[in-house]
C-alpha cells in the first residue's frame, strides 16, 4: 500500500520536523492540497509552501488541485515541484479541455490524476480512465480536513478496480478523507493502491500510524 500523509493537518509551527518523520516512514508520498477560496470554500497552500516542502524531503509530491483553473495553475504547481497533478473535471467542463490538461500534464514528464468526485455519476469518469494515472475517489467532500469517512466510497473503489482489472487499466486509485486503520482496511479490500491519510498520521505517533496503513 502508497501511504500519502496530507500535510492538510499537519502542525505548521513544526512542519520540517514532522515532515522528516514522515520521510523516516514507510510513507512513500506527500499528499498537498491547493485550495483557492473559491472552487471550494477554503484556502490552503501556494507554491512557496510546496517549494518549502519539497526542500525538506526527498519524496513523491502529490499535489491535489481543488481549484477554479486548473489549466492555468498546473504548470505554476509543476514548476514548484509537484510530481503528480490531481484535478476536478468539473473545474474544466469540456471533456475536450479536460484531455487536453491531461496531455500537457503527461508530456511535461508528470503524473496525472483525476477527482472522482462524490455523489457524482462514475459514468461520466470513463471517458478519461484509460488516459490517466490515478484516479482519486474522495471519501468526504474536499475543502476541510477532519470530516468522518463516506461509506459510499468503497463501491467507487470496487467499481474503478473492476474496469481497471475488464479493460486492463492501469490507473492507481487513491482514497482521501476519513482515513485510518479501519477505513483504510475498508478500501484496501475494495482494491485502492494509495491512502491519503491527514489527521490519522499527524494527530499521533507518526510512523505508527503510518505503519497500519502500510501494511494493509
Amino acid at each position: 500500500m502508497i501511504v500519502a500523509p496530507s500535510i492538510l493537518s499537519a502542525d505548521f509551527s513544526r512542519l520540517g520536523d514532522q515532515l522528516k518523520e514522515v520521510e523516516k516512514s514507510h510513507a512513500q508520498w506527500i499528499h498537498f492540497d491547493v485550495f483557492d477560496g473559491h472552487f471550494v470554500p477554503n484556502i490552503s497552500f501556494g507554491t512557496d509552501v510546496l517549494k518549502a516542502v519539497k526542500s525538506s524531503v526527498k519524496m513523491y509530491v502529490d499535489v491535489h488541485l481543488v481549484i477554479s483553473d486548473p489549466e492555468y495553475y498546473s504548470d505554476i504547481f509543476m514548476n514548484a515541484g509537484a510530481d503528480g497533478i490531481t484535478f476536478h473535471l468539473d473545474a474544466v467542463n469540456s471533456i475536450e479541455k479536460s484531455l487536453a490538461l491531461i496531455n500537457k500534464i503527461k508530456a511535461r514528464g508528470k503524473k496525472v490524476g483525476i477527482t472522482v468526485y462524490p455523489e457524482a455519476d462514475m459514468h461520466e469518469y470513463l471517458p478519461y480512465l484509460d488516459e490517466v494515472d490515478l484516479a482519486l475517489v474522495m471519501s468526504i467532500k474536499p475543502g476541510f480536513g477532519g470530516q468522518p469517512f463516506r461509506e459510499d466510497a468503497i463501491e467507487r473503489i470496487k467499481w474503478l478496480n473492476d474496469l481497471r482489472k475488464k479493460h486492463n487499466y492501469h490507473y492507481l486509485i487513491q482514497v482521501d478523507g476519513g482515513i485510518n486503520a479501519e477505513t483504510g482496511g475498508q478500501c484496501a479490500k475494495a482494491g485502492a493502491d494509495v491512502l491519503v491519510a491527514g489527521s490519522y498520521v499527524f494527530k499521533n505517533n507518526i510512523p505508527e500510524a503510518v505503519d497500519t496503513l502500510y501494511k494493509l
